[in-house]
């Protein structure tokens, strides 16, 4: 499995990821959610997971745009499981960045607590980056 994924990984981003990413960098959390699910749908290999993670990460910052602490740590916790397990890059896709936001962003909800999310520092809401 891990040999399919190191070999997935090495592989570009299909167009509908990217698509996918601009529009998690964009904030469009939500319209990002619909074509990375798509794609984790159709996606038997393990690569499956790096659309799961970051999927995951952008719900947890729809959810936090929205008020809903709970709800994004829930997310955040979950998509560590999906992210942990992948290289340092992904299609292209700085996976050990995306753990560090994602890690940041877990911390400051823990910082402010549930009824924080008016102290909530919304520029640790970074974008996907992508490497060449």
């Amino acid at each position: 499995l891990l040999a399919e994924l190191e070999r997935q990984c090495e592989e570009p981003l299909p167009p509908e990821a990217v698509e996918a990413v601009r529009r998690f960098n964009a904030g469009e959390f939500y319209k990002q959610h619909d074509l990375f699910e798509a794609l984790w749908m159709q996606e038997s290999g393990a690569v499956r997971q790096l659309y799961q993670g970051v999927l995951q990460v952008g719900i947890a910052y729809f959810q936090i745009t929205r008020g809903n602490a709970r709800g994004a740590h829930k997310m955040l916790l979950r998509s560590n499981q999906w992210l942990a397990a992948l290289p340092a890059v992904c299609q292209g896709i700085n996976i050990a960045q995306l753990r560090a936001d994602a890690a940041q962003v877990r911390a400051e909800l823990e910082r402010v607590g549930e009824d924080g999310l008016d102290r909530f520092d919304k520029t640790l809401l970074k974008p996907v980056q992508m490497v060449k």
